[in-house]
């Protein structure tokens, strides 16, 4: 494979030999070099992170949801992102929503060719009804999954505010969307295997967008998770211990403030 014309790093060889003969302390210590390579790939995308993060935040504010577009690891860590955005900050299911090839069964398994039909993703939009609110965030390591690729050609010949994250130069997925987010991280620890750097590289950068935007939306206030859901023990004490903190009450007079009003952000607004 020609590299330079391909630009297909994510494909290109591992910078370790023979790894069936290393012990594991050596395993274990290429793979950590190898991974301190992608905090630095993810800063280098932060003005085109900023740029989709600001757009983002007007399209919600407006009446949209954001989409995820991925298949296989990529899809995974959308609707793993998705799904932690309810019960950390307290938003509705149906603001982030993570879309797979293959839907829930390859959320687990593979599911054989899914990810090669360009214009399920687009169907599958259209289910929700989407509109011109709405924005569609591809995620592809390799920029060439077709089902990404198609969901967001789509998506922007529809007037929807378009973005990928890739981790190929130039990838063909980059050209459809609006806003680009490269982190490229170089050649995997095993050759190919896009669930290592290209994947950590991929969560970081959901989790800086997801992360800002709730911010933005007034879903955290000071550094604390004021609307996170009440949904166990552990939970219930942190939220506790938040408003003895912010209103100076003692432990029961905290709690129960919390149990009736289900939040943070209420018990306190409430008491004042």
């Amino acid at each position: 494979m020609n590299k330079k014309s391909t630009n297909r790093v994510t494909e290109s060889p591992s910078n370790f030999s023979d790894l069936e003969q290393m012990s594991v302390a050596e395993l274990l210590n290429g793979i950590n070099q190898e991974d301190a390579l992608v905090h630095l790939a993810v800063q280098k995308a932060i003005p085109e992170i900023e740029k989709f993060v600001c757009q983002l935040i007007e399209q919600i504010n407006a009446g949209g949801r954001l989409f995820y577009l991925g298949a296989g690891t990529s899809g995974r860590l959308g609707v793993l992102d998705a799904s932690e955005l309810p019960p950390t900050f307290g938003v509705p299911d149906n603001i982030v929503i993570g879309l797979i090839a293959g839907g829930e069964k390859a959320l687990r398994n593979a599911v054989e060719a899914a990810e090669d039909d360009p214009e399920k993703a687009w169907k599958e939009l259209q289910e929700y009804e989407i509109n011109k609110n709405d924005s569609v965030l591809g995620i592809a390591a390799s920029g060439t999954t077709p089902y990404v690729i198609g969901g967001v050609k789509k998506a922007r010949e529809n007037g929807l505010l378009t973005a990928c994250i890739t981790c190929n130069p130039e990838a063909p997925v980059s050209k459809e969307a609006e806003i680009v987010m490269e982190a490229v991280v170089g050649p995997e620890f095993v050759t190919g295997s896009t669930r290592l750097k290209a994947g950590t590289a991929q969560k970081m950068i959901l989790n800086m967008i997801t992360t800002s935007l709730m911010i933005k939306l007034g879903r955290v206030k000071g550094n604390r998770m004021v609307n996170m859901q009440l949904t166990n023990k552990k939970l219930i004490e942190r939220g506790t211990r938040m408003i003895m903190d912010e209103l100076k009450l003692e432990q029961s007079k905290a709690k129960a403030l919390l149990l009736k009003y289900g939040s943070v952000q209420k018990a306190i607004e409430a008491y004042r």
